[in-house]
């Protein structure tokens, strides 16, 4: 059993970055973390902006957007990581992490996101039912929300002002 697989936070898993580099999630220890699968080429890929608009907000006071392109749903995900920087950086103006695409269901699912989906469910029983499907973690690098694919970045905003301690 990988080390990833009896994880009891965030900081326990590693991630490749879109130029090919293991990514230590420990990096990101004492931060409020929201995870997010993303997919550049999905009716909901407009949130980039609005994940952005989070991160530059509440980014000095703790806050990380941590963004892993999927392509299991519809196909929304086809490009390389090329494409994928092109799309975040150019068209939203993404300047929080985004990593090398991943799944985030099925036998070949990447770690993180199992236990993502195991310490929260959500509707549909232990799978992510859509692309912009949003994970909200502590400092602590527990889960404390699961927010469905159609929910707005900016709906997210009094959960993650609560989790930063800003009331």
């Amino acid at each position: 059993m990988k080390i990833e697989d009896q994880a009891t936070n965030f900081y326990g898993f590693h991630a490749r970055s879109l130029s090919g580099d293991d990514v230590d999630l420990a990096r990101f220890e004492g931060k409020v973390v929201l995870v997010v699968n993303t997919a550049s080429k999905c009716g909901f890929t407009p949130q980039y902006a609005g994940l952005e608009e989070l991160y530059k907000k509440y980014g000095g006071d703790g806050l990380v957007v941590l963004g892993f392109p999927c392509n299991q749903f519809g196909n929304q995900e086809p490009g390389d990581e090329s494409s994928i920087e092109s799309t975040c950086r150019v068209n939203y103006g993404v300047s929080f992490p985004v990593f090398a695409k991943l799944d985030v269901n099925g036998s070949a699912a990447h770690p993180l996101f199992r236990w993502l989906k195991s310490a929260l469910p959500g509707l549909m029983g232990g799978s992510i039912k859509w692309n912009f499907t949003k994970f909200l973690l502590g400092r602590d690098g527990k889960p404390l929300k699961r927010f469905a694919p159609i929910t707005p970045p900016a709906k997210l905003e009094p959960d993650i002002r609560k989790a930063l301690g800003l009331g």
